[in-house]
């Protein structure tokens, strides 16, 4: 009598339990991309709605709600994908449960006060946690948003602490790759400074002049005959207020030196303007079109 042949015989998943603690956007397509890779055996969810988390199980993004005991006792990976001002409070609960095997990575939009956060709440358990940030999202929220192709030729940042083991450093990154995504390693401050010029910053933009628009005497004509580059622009003004609020306090210094360069710029354009300096604002509109397609054509985005 013959063994099964290798294609009837379905390859365990290497990663046996993992945690999700904010099933949405980000925490459920983590999941789902995982699924539907192989590579996850069973996905608990954890999380303050309890609509959210019974919607996520109807939509098969976990298998089953858990607590954070629970998800501490039994998960491989914990991935925490919930506001960033979350952290410390997550964290501090998570140190008296976590077993010593059990990693934890994030998803957080900024580095430094999510380490520094991770730090003061694990103490001694710091080498468990693994900070990690998706470049990738969508103006879209809740479970109903996951996607498991959201990560897929995306970059997934993870600012590695020293006190992490080269396995945990591997673990992690072998999940984000099972996602789909590539991975690069910098340090946390790094990373805040360049991701508040060309996230944060973008969003606050956005959110600034989506609110000019939508309060002025004349809102409802403005929408009415708004088009593509007004779309285009405000898109991301649709997300999460609650997200983006944390995400602004948590990196304000960079944002907020990001934000004087903008406003240094804009001064020069708007003078141009004032000036009726036809060859100076040509210029300065030149540069930025060629910029912009230069970076559409080598980053594979229109």
């Amino acid at each position: 009598m013959s063994g099964p042949t290798a294609s009837s015989v379905q390859a365990q998943p290497w990663m046996p339990v993992l945690a999700v603690v904010g099933v949405g956007l980000i925490g459920g397509s983590f999941a789902s991309a995982l699924r539907q890779a192989g590579a996850v055996g069973r996905v608990l969810g954890v999380g303050r709605q309890a609509a959210s988390l019974a919607q996520a199980r109807r939509l098969g993004l976990i298998d089953e709600i858990a607590t954070l005991e629970q998800a501490a006792a039994r998960a491989d990976l914990i991935f925490l994908a919930m506001p960033v001002g979350a952290t410390a409070a997550v964290m501090a609960e998570l140190r008296p449960l976590l077993r010593p095997e059990t990693l934890v990575t994030d998803a957080g939009s900024t580095k430094a006060d999510v380490v520094a956060a991770a730090r003061s709440a694990l103490g001694d358990r710091i080498g468990q946690f693994v900070p990690g940030h998706p470049i990738a999202g969508a103006e879209k929220t809740g479970p109903e948003a996951a996607d498991a192709s959201l990560y897929r030729g995306r970059t997934t940042v993870l600012t590695p602490l020293a006190e992490n083991t080269a396995a945990a450093k591997a673990y992690v990154t072998r999940a984000w790759e099972s996602c789909g995504a590539r991975v690069l390693s910098m340090e946390p401050d790094i990373h805040d400074t360049v991701l508040a010029s060309v996230s944060h910053v973008p969003h606050f933009l956005s959110s600034v002049f989506m609110w000019q628009v939508a309060t002025a005497q004349d809102s409802d004509l403005r929408m009415a005959l708004a088009g593509t580059g007004f779309r285009d622009f405000t898109r991301i003004a649709a997300g999460s207020a609650e997200v983006w609020r944390d995400i602004f306090l948590s990196n304000r210094p960079a944002v907020l030196a990001e934000l004087r360069e903008v406003k240094d710029a804009l001064e020069q354009a708007e003078q141009a303007l004032e000036d009726a300096d036809g060859d100076k604002l040509q210029d300065f509109l030149e540069r930025a079109a060629l910029a912009r397609r230069f970076w559409g054509s080598r980053s594979g985005l229109s």
